[in-house]
């Protein structure tokens, strides 16, 4: 992404975080607990993560996560996320092409906290495809969260199934939160283990 050359962006040596200031009033949700606020403009937030087309944002000591479309108000670019899936020559789509799809897009979710996605973290428990008689696909996935009392549970629920709906080929989606099996950290993959320094 990169910051836009009207001054409100603070540019830092890679690895670094980002120190912007907002060029306007800015939905966000205040993370952990999932309440939307709205963020003024001219105050400076540190852009802290910037995966899966979303931002987590520090102000004032508390973090809040903005969707990709507000990109603007920090004077970023909003990151593309489409979903690619070969039509047959008959314009239908084959059910792993769009399985493959649906994986590909819940690996672009992430818990504003953590910079692993949903996939790699283990939260995801299934991905089931059904061809309906339109000849498109629901998908039903089962996910959870690292924590029974996260607020922003919901959210990533919708964000992912709001990506699933975007695929070429589906229809319906549903997005399940459950509990059980509890997650632990042996259902993050090893990848992940590894970032967080787990292993």
């Amino acid at each position: 992404m990169n910051a836009r050359s009207e001054g409100t962006t603070m540019n830092k040596p890679m690895g670094e975080i980002l120190e912007v200031r907002l060029t306007r009033d800015c939905p966000a949700v205040l993370v952990p607990w999932g309440s939307p606020v709205t963020l003024e403009a001219g105050e400076y937030a540190q852009v802290t993560q910037r995966l899966g087309g979303t931002f987590t944002v520090m102000v004032d000591g508390n973090l809040y996560r903005i969707a990709g479309s507000e990109a603007d108000a920090l004077g970023l670019e909003a990151e593309a996320a489409a979903a690619v899936v070969t039509q047959a020559a008959d314009g239908s789509y084959s059910q792993q092409a769009v399985e493959a799809a649906a994986w590909d897009q819940l690996a672009t979710c992430y818990d504003p906290e953590i910079p692993i996605d949903i996939v790699n973290l283990g939260l995801v428990y299934g991905c089931e495809l059904t061809r309906l008689p339109s000849g498109r696909f629901r998908i039903d996935v089962r996910m959870t969260l690292t924590a029974p009392g996260c607020g922003m549970g919901m959210m990533i629920a919708d964000e992912a199934k709001e990506k699933l709906e975007a695929i070429p080929g589906v229809e319906e989606v549903d997005v399940q939160l459950v509990w059980d099996p509890p997650w632990s950290r042996e259902m993050m993959s090893e990848g992940a283990r590894l970032e967080m320094g787990l292993l």
